[in-house]
């Protein structure tokens, strides 16, 4: 890095990929900085520019001999695991700044010597406290997958074992015999030691009341637009498996829309004020893409202008609203999105919401990131005022 391109980000300020200190002589304090940024996107932090003003006071040659062993012990022995970070020194007008390189960490999560997890807040940095939170930290670094977690109430009676026989062997085409279904979910990531992981009870239970406690949609027919209404038309929970969830919601929400003759006969049904492939896709991918380590229930709401479809957690990896609607995708549940194709309405390949929005544009996204939720807006068209 040269001395222009120092001096442009320093103009920019701190960010959460960049920080200022004026000096450091605390090994414990700049390793909880590190473990912060390993556990984020990592950074650079700029030793010799004063993090108040911007000023560069530059570092002496003594300090930067100090500062070379102190930061050597502090990626060593004060993150856990260890990280290798990587320095550079900058002449700035004769001022000497000490650029230190921080790798975003694949073994998330990070902490310091006592245990503490940080990540980066802005410029500054928060301690993580709650299980949803440090549970994606494992998530991303692919140490740990809600939907591979064991249900630990469950057991294999529990399995549907004629719609897996029958899904194993049209999927396989090979015989499927129960004295192997031990071997079956192990191979195929949906239990084992006599218990069925969250996965396979999405997929295969016959108890979902028992089995998938919470993991439902919460569907509501409003009256008017507001979120807040007490009087509903109509409130259901619709339990089971997923696609026992994906058939109950669309047949929910079809049920509430209008139908308009547009250019049709007379004595024609008519065709859906929303047409059925908008609701079938986002209804589906809000089913495979949720966030499972947030135990709530998937919202379904119509109102009269619109209809909400909310999923509990916030989209997967950074991944922005804009990248969804251009089909690009992140996956969080891979062994749910692996079976999804055989078992219910859908395609994969970040293409569902593409297909929605060229079905009908009136869609918009909402991706709440300190709510933990992910929204869909589906717009509905004003007939009355037609």
């Amino acid at each position: 890095m040269n001395s222009e391109e120092v001096v442009h980000i320093i103009s920019n300020g701190e960010t959460s990929r960049v920080q200022f200190k004026e000096n450091v002589h605390n090994e414990t304090s700049v390793g909880q900085e590190m473990v912060a940024f390993s556990n984020s996107k990592g950074g650079i932090i700029l030793i010799g520019v004063n993090d108040k003003d911007w000023t560069v006071s530059g570092l002496q040659a003594e300090d930067l001999r100090r500062l070379d062993t102190l930061l050597s012990n502090a990626a060593q022995n004060q993150v856990k695991s260890p990280i290798v970070i990587d320095t550079e020194v900058v002449d700035i007008q004769g001022k000497k700044v000490l650029i230190v390189n921080i790798p975003q960490g694949v073994d998330k999560p990070y902490m310091d010597k006592n245990g503490q997890i940080f990540i980066k807040n802005g410029s500054s940095k928060r301690r993580v406290t709650s299980k949803e939170e440090l549970a994606r930290l494992l998530q991303s670094s692919g140490n740990l997958y809600a939907e591979e977690m064991l249900i630990q109430h469950s057991s294999y009676e529990d399995l549907n074992w004629d719609k897996f026989q029958a899904f194993y062997e049209k999927t396989y085409q090979e015989p499927c015999e129960k004295e192997y279904l031990d071997n079956y979910l192990q191979n195929l990531r949906l239990g084992e030691k006599g218990k069925l992981n969250l996965a396979g009870a999405l997929l295969f239970t016959k108890k979902a009341e028992r089995t998938l406690t919470g993991f439902f949609i919460t569907a509501i027919w409003f009256w008017g637009n507001d979120v807040f209404e007490t009087d509903y038309r109509s409130s259901e929970n619709l339990k089971g498996t997923l696609s026992e969830q994906y058939r109950q919601g669309y047949d929910f929400v079809m049920s509430k829309l209008q139908k308009v003759q547009d250019g049709q006969s007379f004595n024609s049904l008519g065709k859906s004020e929303i047409p059925e492939i908008v609701i079938q896709e986002l209804l589906v991918n809000a089913l495979i893409h949720r966030d499972y380590f947030i135990h709530d229930t998937i919202k379904l709401f119509v109102f009269q202008n619109r209809i909400e479809i909310i999923s509990p957690g916030r989209l997967p990896n950074n991944l922005t609203e804009e990248q969804i609607k251009r089909g690009i995708r992140k996956k969080r549940n891979n062994i749910l999105d692996s079976f999804a194709p055989h078992l219910l309405n859908y395609r994969g390949a970040g293409s569902g919401i593409l297909r929605a929005i060229k079905a009908y544009p009136a869609i918009d996204f909402e991706n709440d990131v300190e709510g933990e939720q992910f929204k869909a807006i589906i717009y509905r068209p004003d007939l009355e005022g037609k």
